[in-house]
């Protein structure tokens, strides 16, 4: 029987199953333990929910398998309750030594990320903020799909260009086969696990 998948606004209850999406995606137990690649995977979706104002979130059988966010820049508010629990979640990661050291590596990322917003010579109005499939549920059509959904979102906010961050460790090409162009881009060193890692990190942008 073919699977019937079903898009929705986020839920708080989807919230641990994005964590675990992100986890696995972004392989956070090659950075630490267990327990601290779970805290690193709540930081990170708290903050990415602080940072939308638009949710899509794919269902399977009622179990969340993908989401997508964007964000009108001028329109953007974080509420309280969002914004509290990403505090939350950061004191929790900040209590263990290896918390603490792996954070170090996701706030270099974020001035990466300025650097490039810098690059761009831009000031953008729209962002895709946040994009994750789980691995079982990709190559099936589902991220063009929520793509669009997010684009035609920009459109109806009367967003005429928006942008997106990336890097080598994504399948970032997808990005050029939805018609997004490479804006500028940064090679930089990674230490992970002990060890140095090259990587390349991007911003793409595109009209809509």
């Amino acid at each position: 029987m073919k699977e019937e998948i079903m898009l929705r606004t986020f839920h708080p209850s989807d919230r641990e199953a994005l964590e675990t999406i992100v986890r696995e995606t972004w392989q956070y137990d090659r950075l630490c333990s267990p327990r601290t690649a779970k805290k690193l995977a709540r930081v990170y979706v708290s903050s990415c929910l602080a940072n939308q104002t638009f949710t899509q979130v794919a269902l399977v059988h009622g179990h969340p398998v993908g989401v997508i966010m964007g964000k009108d820049i001028r329109q953007h508010h974080c509420p309280l309750s969002l914004r509290l629990h990403w505090v939350l979640s950061i004191m929790s990661l900040y209590l263990s030594s290896e918390g603490r050291r792996v954070s170090k590596i996701f706030a270099g990322v974020q001035n990466i990320d300025q650097e490039l917003l810098a690059r761009s010579g831009k000031s953008y109005s729209g962002e895709l903020a946040f994009f994750a499939i789980s691995q079982a549920y990709r190559g099936r059509g589902l991220g063009k799909r929520m793509f669009y959904m997010a684009v035609e979102y920009l459109r109806s906010q009367n967003i005429r260009e928006f942008y997106l961050f990336t890097d080598t460790s994504c399948h970032y090409p997808f990005y050029e086969h939805l018609g997004m162009t490479r804006r500028c881009e940064l090679q930089h060193t990674m230490q992970v696990a002990g060890e140095s890692e090259a990587m390349t990190f991007f911003l793409y942008d595109c009209f809509c």
